[in-house]
């Protein structure tokens, strides 16, 4: 009954990436928490630890325009199953790895297939939903993937208490769940938009480029990576085990609260940002995720962490909405690349982010790659103050957005 009411009024094709969200979080909940602790068994350093996680982004990076040229020419379900059951099968060779090299082998190409399936679920979403339904159709379909993630660390917990490589395995199948809940319940071809623009126009990248609102959400993503998930997934765990002197189950404990924090905030933060508007539920995003991040750079004890883990997820409710929507404003008619543009630089920030905080943690120490994670993170903050407002109904005339000359930025 709840889940009719949520879902009531969207598109089909929103409601099928919703089941096939929940497989995916469940799984990649499980298998964050033993991605630092499995790379670590090799005997390598940080900044090695780091790049496991970077090198999934490097590969989603690459292919991130040619995954939005697969999605233009064959549509979004066949790229969308590929790409998850790609996902699927290098994971399970992660598994299975023996040595370090083999499982950067296996990561990065799996970072391939994400590239697929995340290019066609974002053309799903920004081209079938309308602009008044956008903020609560981003929350809804990231708020399965919180769900299935509030369960996942701590079930990853329990698996890296068996072993490893488990967490790993089960990741596996649960992907493979996702990839045919996509292939069997997503319409064959493209959706057709239902927003005012014809769908027989391409909007290309150098035009969306000088949208001055497009470019706000490219740096905002790559920002928000770097912290929200870069950071994270990299020396978080190592900090938490290493320098506060916790357990493995804390850690997934930390993970768990954070989804959950934000599945609390996240359908109302969609809310605001339809009705309010997306520059206000930006403010209040990045202020929030800044004190989180603060209280990282000063925690002594494991509950210093847990806090900070909560009120970032908090922030987080607001950020992993509102930059997709502002792309979801300004584009028109088929933008695959200009979708796969704004994804790869979230891909970039995850890149960027792990290599250079695990750099920083090896040379000097966690708290100095906290703290310049905050420094990054501060860029977020004024973007959000300068953003010119996107959503439609909230332009003078309603149809119109600020380019490079007119907002200055």
């Amino acid at each position: 009954m709840i889940q009719q009411k949520l879902l009531a009024g969207l598109p089909r094709e929103v409601k099928v990436l919703v089941g096939a969200a929940f497989f995916v979080a469940v799984g990649f909940g499980i298998v964050v928490p033993a991605i630092p602790l499995f790379t670590k068994s090799f005997g390598v350093n940080n900044a090695a630890v780091g790049f496991i996680v970077s090198s999934f982004a490097i590969a989603r990076f690459c292919s991130g325009l040619i995954s939005g040229r697969l999605v233009d020419k064959f549509g979004e379900r066949p790229v969308f199953a590929f790409g998850i059951l790609m996902v699927s099968f290098f994971t399970l060779l992660c598994a299975i790895a023996h040595s370090y090299s083999q499982l950067v082998i296996f990561r990065t190409a799996g970072g391939l297939g994400s590239s697929m399936f995340s290019v066609a679920a974002g053309s799903i979403i920004m081209r079938s939903v309308s602009d008044d339904m956008r903020g609560r159709a981003q929350s809804i379909y990231n708020g399965a993937f919180l769900v299935g993630g509030i369960a996942g660390p701590a079930i990853g917990g329990i698996l890296i208490g068996i072993s490893l490589r488990a967490p790993f395995f089960v990741y596996s199948g649960f992907l493979l769940c996702a990839g045919t809940v996509g292939f069997l319940f997503l319409s064959p071809g493209k959706r057709r938009s239902v927003i005012e623009d014809s769908n027989d126009e391409t909007m290309h990248i150098a035009e969306a480029i000088r949208i001055a609102p497009y470019r706000t959400a490219l740096m905002l993503s790559f920002v928000t990576s770097w912290v929200l998930f870069g950071l994270r997934s990299s020396i978080l765990p190592l900090f938490v085990t290493e320098e506060l002197h916790s357990t493995a189950s804390i850690v997934g404990l930390g993970f768990t609260l954070t989804a959950l924090f934000q599945g609390i905030l996240l359908l109302p933060a969609g809310a605001l940002s339809d009705r309010r508007g997306r520059r206000i539920a930006l403010l209040i995003g990045t202020s929030v995720v800044m004190g989180g991040v603060l209280i990282l750079v000063f925690a002594l004890h494991p509950w210093m962490y847990l806090a900070g883990m909560s009120i970032m997820g908090l922030g987080g409710a607001f950020l992993s909405t509102t930059p997709a929507n502002i792309v979801g404003d300004v584009i028109r008619g088929k933008s695959g690349q200009v979708i796969a543009l704004f994804q790869m630089s979230g891909d970039a920030g995850m890149i960027v982010g792990p290599v250079t905080v695990g750099f920083l943690s090896d040379v000097f120490s966690f708290r100095t790659a906290f703290m310049t994670s905050a420094a990054v993170f501060s860029l977020a903050i004024l973007l959000a103050f300068r953003l010119p407002e996107t959503r439609r109904s909230h332009l003078p005339g309603g149809s119109s957005f600020p380019t490079s000359e007119s907002s200055g930025i």
